[in-house]
């Protein structure tokens, strides 16, 4: 007999159960960590007038969307893991798949805005204030904004559709989209292909103008006539090379354990898709705080000023 469910069961972390408290340790902490380092880097930002800079602004959007998806999910998943509030509302589960999926897809855009940031401030220097304009980031702002919201708004309606009519008990530590349409008793072929477009077309599409992007920069920094130029040159793509690393090894990482899911136990890969959406939106501040001198040092100053008024 066909019918929708009320509510899912989050089942958490499977094999691992009776660890779930221990393994909320670490997960809080980096959660703690990662809420107050994005804030503190998006405050820093703002007030300091020299990082009113396109790369930085472009940083504040993918710190606001790394805490938007990370806020959507973990502390749910915290609920589940120390209290064992494993329930979640059927328009719940839709509300927070939408937002995680929606807002990783903007992490990703918005890396690919600071790969063309990184490639005009290299290869277009002196026409870098006249192509970057606030307009134009605005603009790409919108755009990043839009294609987010606009790939992922099917989701909701494809598991919508779905009948349940077996368990409701999702193998996960929140809401995933192929998660939940895999315990429907109908044919999910629409869900799986259009979650292939979806990943493929917008990581696929990113990574390839990315790697576009550091193959022209690469050309155009070697031209460059001393070793000190092209040692300062590359220093400044560091820390993004640095995040893009940090995104899209684990998102690789954890499309392979879905996709493959036969081949991979159960606990691997929702312990990959937890890594996922907890690690990089914890290192990409950490990243730009310490490779920028001005974050680095206003930082230092922060804590020096608290340890002398305590020693006092």
């Amino acid at each position: 007999m066909n019918f929708s469910v009320p509510s899912f069961i989050l089942i958490g972390i499977p094999g691992l159960e009776e660890f779930h408290i221990w393994i909320s340790l670490p997960w809080s902490s980096i959660y703690i960590i990662t809420i107050l380092a994005n804030v503190v880097v998006l405050v820093f930002i703002k007030k300091e007038e020299s990082l009113h800079q396109p790369m930085y602004l472009f940083l504040c959007m993918l710190l606001i969307t790394d805490l938007v998806s990370l806020n959507a999910s973990v502390p749910k998943m915290l609920l589940l893991f120390w209290f064992n509030t494993r329930e979640i509302t059927f328009k719940g589960c839709l509300i927070q798949m939408y937002l995680v999926h929606s807002f990783s897809i903007m992490g990703s855009g918005v890396l690919l805005a600071m790969a063309f940031d990184r490639y005009v401030a290299i290869c277009h220097l002196l026409r870098y204030v006249t192509i970057l304009t606030s307009h134009v980031i605005t603009k790409i702002g919108l755009m990043v904004l839009l294609r987010g919201f606009l790939l992922v708004f099917p989701h909701p309606f494809l598991v919508q559709r779905l009948p349940f009519c077996r368990s409701n008990e999702i193998i996960q530590t929140y809401c995933e989209h192929m998660a939940v349409a895999k315990l429907a008793c109908a044919d999910i072929t629409v869900n799986i292909l259009y979650g292939l477009f979806v990943a493929l077309s917008v990581v696929g599409m990113d990574a390839f103008f990315i790697i576009i992007s550091y193959v022209t920069i690469v050309r155009a920094v070697m031209k460059l006539p001393t070793r000190q130029a092209r040692f300062k040159a590359f220093n400044t793509c560091v820390s993004h090379v640095c995040v893009i690393l940090v995104a899209y090894i684990p998102a690789l990482f954890s499309f392979i354990a879905q996709r493959f899911s036969t081949r991979v136990a159960p606990h691997v890969q929702v312990l990959l898709s937890n890594i996922y959406l907890l690690l990089p939106p914890m290192l990409n501040p950490l990243v730009y705080g310490m490779k920028t001198k001005q974050i680095r040092l206003k930082v230092l100053g922060f804590f020096k000023l608290r340890r002398s008024f305590s020693e006092h």
